[in-house]
């Protein structure tokens, strides 16, 4: 089982930026895959960015060029840096990793930083 804790959030104005973090309760060297979602109310989640367990990233088309998302390792953790932020970037922000298994993988969802961005 993993815990996560994500922190970083607040109020910030367009154009500014913020850092999430995400800490795990154990390694997370094995985890295959580690993204951070964001939700609106009325709206499913939606994936903003990935890394897997090799470095690998991919991003959605809203934040290519403004977020970036890196993981260390050593310190069980997941950034998700955002740049050049906007008013639609607004919502609660999840972090979740996906934990390999002999079965079948696992998720892991943190509960949440909520990201105010105004305009």
């Amino acid at each position: 089982q993993v815990q996560l804790v994500e922190s970083g959030g607040g109020l910030v104005q367009a154009g500014g930026s913020l850092r999430l973090s995400c800490a795990a309760s154990r390694s997370i060297f094995s985890i295959r895959h580690m993204g951070w979602y964001r939700q609106t109310p009325g709206n499913e989640r939606e994936l903003v960015a990935g890394i897997t367990s090799n470095g690998i990233t991919n991003y959605a088309d809203s934040v290519k060029g403004r977020f970036t998302i890196s993981r260390d390792n050593a310190k069980k953790t997941v950034y998700l840096q955002m740049n050049s932020l906007k008013s639609e970037d607004t919502a609660v922000y999840y972090c979740k990793v996906v934990v390999p298994t002999p079965l079948h993988d696992l998720d892991y969802w943190g509960k949440g930083t909520l990201v105010t961005v105004s305009s």
